[in-house]
């Protein structure tokens, strides 16, 4: 039992250190964001230990320097975080029969976690759940880890952060980039590209992320068997 969690824990490591490299810089440029705003590293910490969502972390800075206005927050946040909702389901049956571990999965749950568990292959000796375990608890504590130390060298440097939020952005297009090479269907990426391609078109930048969402769960689960049976037949071949 030991051996097999320790393989999977390696397995977790692994698959999550690129993770841990990006989350460097983005830690960094949210701790510098967060100084130049005048919020010193403790908050910046507990920002991403209890909020944990990077893009309404950066947003939150400025809804922090704001006119109180609650209905706003919630709204931004929902907005922003709708996607973790159509995260969730596609996780259900992964995260399932995971005991006390499963709330914690379900907190922490966030693009880079989603992206490395929905397309994990493993062996037949590495614990799926505990693998699922192990990378959302790693994932975490890189963000956790990386914003304090952002927030720490930020206190002691003054630099235009103008921008310096679009590097979220570029880590999670990485991760894609890495998820879309390992992948042996490249069908569904490029239906999650053109579908938020359009509804970005159609619905404005301030408003296509859940419409996007729908429409590739949609389309997802419409051809799901289809995909399903080319995936067996390649993993055959």
């Amino acid at each position: 039992m030991k051996e097999i969690k320790k393989k999977t824990f390696s397995a977790a490591l692994a698959a999550t250190i690129p993770i841990f490299i990006g989350f460097l810089f983005s830690g960094f440029a949210y701790g510098v964001y967060m100084n130049a705003k005048g919020f010193n590293y403790i908050y910046c910490t507990l920002m991403s230990a209890i909020v944990c969502t990077g893009a309404l972390q950066f947003l939150g800075v400025e809804i922090l320097i704001s006119a109180f206005n609650p209905v706003y927050t919630f709204i931004m946040s929902v907005m922003i975080g709708a996607r973790h909702l159509f995260y969730s389901i596609s996780m259900l049956d992964k995260y399932k029969d995971t005991g006390m571990k499963k709330p914690i999965m379900i907190f922490a749950l966030c693009d880079e976690t989603f992206s490395i568990n929905i397309s994990a292959k493993l062996t037949e000796d590495i614990d799926e759940k505990l693998y699922y375990f192990y990378v959302t608890c790693l994932v975490y504590f890189y963000w956790v880890f990386s914003s304090f130390v952002g927030g720490v060298i930020g206190g002691f440097i003054t630099i235009d952060v103008t921008g310096i939020d679009f590097i979220l952005t570029s880590l999670f297009f990485v991760t894609f980039i890495n998820q879309l090479i390992d992948a042996k269907q490249y069908i569904p990426s490029f239906i999650g590209l053109i579908s938020s391609f359009a509804c970005l078109i159609i619905f404005g930048r301030d408003n296509f992320i859940i419409p996007s969402m729908v429409v590739i769960l949609l389309i997802l689960t419409v051809f799901r068997r289809k995909f399903e049976k080319e995936e067996e037949v390649e993993n055959d071949i």
